[in-house]
């Protein structure tokens, strides 16, 4: 017979405490706002997530060719809005007027900061010319506890680092990802080596191009290094519960619904305060 008992809590790895790690584990993120009917990255599917009880929130960002912020994935309007482009090539003044799923307008990022003060948001900043009016949108705001920054690039990362300091809170970029693998597979041969590590904490997939990236080792190499362990997208309860048993400090799905109900089936679902929300900016 396999006896399982509920955790409470993952312990917080030492060293992360930056206050935007304030809530005590596992950290659920509503990954684009979540997939509850209303469309990604959207306002309304960012009230949809709060509402349910999220404090963390995923988006993402691009700059508009007059260096306006806005919370939108693609760098096209093309897949889910109802016009097309390059983001980065249309001014502000255009991209407002498109629709997300045709009845969304596509918000700022400044607006959510705005829209949900009690918020956490996690970005994944999608291209260079998005890093100077992100870290100044976090300037503006003095958001500095409340904003993660991660990506895809090395070289996007470096330079959201240099421009916003010390302050601000990053993941970390994938070749220190791939670092910290390495770390973890090669065991007690650096157990007991510490080298600066510049985020607080490694958002990463279960696999990738097929060689897993989240096991044991991965989770332990990281939480010695005061890093946690955030792991993206996972939507099915199955996989959910399989990553809390391995100890990861936070989980990003589309499924919020579902992860809200594994975390609280297990004891440790952390409803966040429900921040108020603003109208959008539409014309």
């Amino acid at each position: 017979m396999i006896m399982w008992f509920p955790r409470t809590r993952n312990p917080v790895p030492e060293n992360a405490m930056h206050p935007y790690l304030d809530q005590p584990g596992p950290l659920a993120f509503a990954h684009r706002g979540g997939a509850l009917g209303a469309p990604e990255n959207s306002l309304a599917a960012f009230e949809q997530a709060v509402a349910l009880g999220y404090r963390y929130l995923e988006t993402d960002v691009h700059a508009t060719a007059d260096g306006v912020l806005i919370a939108f994935h693609d760098e096209r309007l093309d897949r889910v809005t109802d016009r097309t482009g390059l983001v980065a090539e249309l001014p502000w003044s255009t991209v407002r007027q498109a629709r997300i799923g045709g009845t969304e307008p596509v918000p700022r990022f400044e607006e959510l900061l705005a829209a949900f003060p009690e918020a956490r948001f996690n970005v994944d900043v999608k291209a260079a010319p998005a890093v100077g009016p992100l870290v100044e949108a976090i300037r503006r705001a003095d958001a500095w506890d409340r904003v993660c920054v991660g990506g895809f690039s090395d070289s996007r990362l470096a330079a959201v680092r240099a421009a916003g300091g010390p302050r601000l809170a990053t993941s970390l970029a994938p070749r220190e990802v791939l670092r910290l693998r390495l770390r973890s597979l090669a065991g007690p041969l650096l157990a007991g080596r510490r080298a600066p590590w510049p985020g607080i904490c490694a958002q990463v997939p279960e696999r990738h191009r097929g060689l897993p990236v989240v096991d044991r080792p991965f989770v332990r190499a990281a939480h010695r290094l005061g890093l946690q362990v955030h792991v993206w997208t996972v939507d099915d309860p199955v996989r959910i519960r399989a990553l809390l048993d391995l100890g990861v400090d936070g989980i990003m799905a589309d499924r919020i619904d579902v992860l809200r109900d594994v975390l609280a089936e297990r004891g440790c679902w952390t409803a966040g305060s429900r921040g108020t929300t603003s109208g959008s900016d539409t014309p």
